[in-house]
């Protein structure tokens, strides 16, 4: 390398390391600043713990996001984060999404979360044995949709194979219990559509009942009937068993699941929830599918 080609070099490292140590000066030291040839006041980074959510629109410029960091606090300055930006080269990869920041958060690890899309998440754990109902309201409940906008989007097709053998008339069933990550604001027919995939890889792929004449249909509601009856999951393969039993021999299957399904209707979920503890026999004259 010439000595010219060196000092140029050295000439740029200095730029780039005399910008970064700018702006960390900036974001280490509240107080006034000259910018645009003007003051202006940093705010302070937030003493305590706490998230703050950030909306990055698609097309919006380091500069804009930027500023819209600084405004909310989650850094100390705008010009830190155009800087880094810059010099770690993702201009081009700023990706639209929301996003939550804890306080405190290193501007560089804000650059990099914004760059790689690591939009804010939730973690939804679905456990077994739940009904639709009760799904939308974890969903709800950790900020991801709305219910009722599960509800409805319950209702639309989507491509899953196991779906053109089943003859039922509701998802009951197929969402399949996990945790899942989903994005705050996900659109309701994605979330459906992740839940739809997981039963197709877990269970409509790999399900085989050996010696038994059931369809996938009488398997995933035989298996709702055995999770609500088993006290343990040890419990499972005996009641499953029993089951399998009577059906073989024409037995009702006198399974109280299948009552507590049908009595919870919207006035008797306000009193006792989705599943009523105690069936009476009032409940058993109940004309009912179930």
């Amino acid at each position: 390398m010439t000595a010219a080609r060196s000092a140029g070099v050295i000439a740029a490292l200095i730029v780039v390391a005399l910008a970064v140590g700018l702006a960390l000066f900036v974001e280490q030291t509240p107080g006034t600043v000259l910018g645009d040839g003007t003051e202006r006041r940093v705010p302070a980074f937030p003493s305590a713990g706490g998230t703050t959510q950030i909306t990055v629109r698609p097309g919006e410029s380091a500069g804009t996001i930027g500023q819209m960091l600084q405004d909310a606090g989650v850094v100390r300055s705008s010009r830190l984060f155009e800087v880094l930006v810059g010099v770690t080269g993702v201009q081009n990869s700023l990706q639209a999404g929301d996003y939550e920041f804890d306080a405190g958060l290193p501007a560089i690890e804000v650059v990099k979360r914004v760059a790689e899309g690591k939009t804010a998440s939730r973690d939804v754990v679905i456990p077994e044995g739940r009904r639709l109902e009760e799904v939308g309201e974890l969903l709800e409940r950790a900020d991801v949709i709305h219910k009722q906008d599960f509800l409805d989007a319950l209702k639309l097709a989507y491509p899953e194979p196991f779906l053109r053998q089943t003859t039922l008339s509701s998802l009951e069933g197929f969402v399949f219990p996990a945790t899942y990550s989903f994005n705050r604001g996900e659109k309701p027919q994605d979330v459906v559509d992740t839940m739809l995939r997981a039963f197709q890889e877990h269970v409509a792929d790999k399900v085989q009942v050996e010696g038994q004449d059931l369809t996938l249909d009488q398997v995933v509601t035989l298996a709702s009937i055995v999770e609500r009856e088993a006290a343990s999951p040890a419990d499972r393969p005996l009641i499953a068993s029993v089951f399998l039993n009577r059906l073989r021999l024409g037995l009702p299957l006198q399974a109280d699941p299948t009552v507590q399904f049908a009595v919870a209707d919207d006035a008797s979920i306000a009193q006792y929830g989705y599943w009523k503890k105690d069936v009476t026999l009032d409940d058993l004259k109940l004309d009912s599918p179930y």
